[in-house]
């Protein structure tokens, strides 16, 4: 890789680090599973470089990576979770309700399928469009629009029960 291609690499990958950490944890919900994720990907992205055209979607791409390295994690026998905790239990705030409104919703968000979990992400925290969330996903429009239609009537069914409780 040229000294440029390396300068224009790091430029980027300090800007993209936070973003594509805190897509990673709201879909894992795991602060050094992200951390992980966003680094593997960066090095998927700094592979790829060469071929990459900057101006055409490297954003998009970063988060096609992000998405798919922690879907790949997810897979990974010694990654898997095994909770003690009933599906869809949430934590409770504490008695001053100082608590932060995101582990909620961080919770709410591990309690819904990946799939949807991932639209959702995407599309309301990343603020991709519906066909740059298909492209990052790799499925067609119609699909991105009907898991998040149903991953957000798990969210609020979820975050109903937790405010109700």
């Amino acid at each position: 890789m040229r000294r440029r291609d390396e300068a224009d690499f790091t430029e980027f990958a300090a800007a993209a680090l936070g973003r594509l950490r805190r897509t990673a944890y709201l879909m894992c919900g795991d602060w050094h599973r992200a951390e992980d994720a966003a680094q593997d990907a960066l090095v998927r992205i700094y592979r790829r470089w060469d071929k990459l055209h900057r101006q055409d979607g490297l954003n998009t791409y970063a988060h096609k990576v992000v998405v798919s390295v922690v879907l790949d994690q997810a897979r990974r026998p010694w990654r898997r979770e095994h909770s003690t905790a009933e599906p869809g239990e949430l934590p409770r705030p504490d008695g001053a309700g100082i608590v932060d409104d995101r582990q909620v919703v961080i919770a709410a968000l591990a309690g819904i399928p990946a799939g949807q979990r991932a639209c959702v992400v995407l599309r309301h925290y990343a603020d991709l469009s519906i066909e740059e969330t298909a492209q990052v996903l790799g499925i067609s429009t119609g699909t991105v629009k009907s898991q998040t239609s149903r991953g957000l009537i798990q969210l609020r069914e979820l975050l109903g029960e937790r405010a109700a409780s």
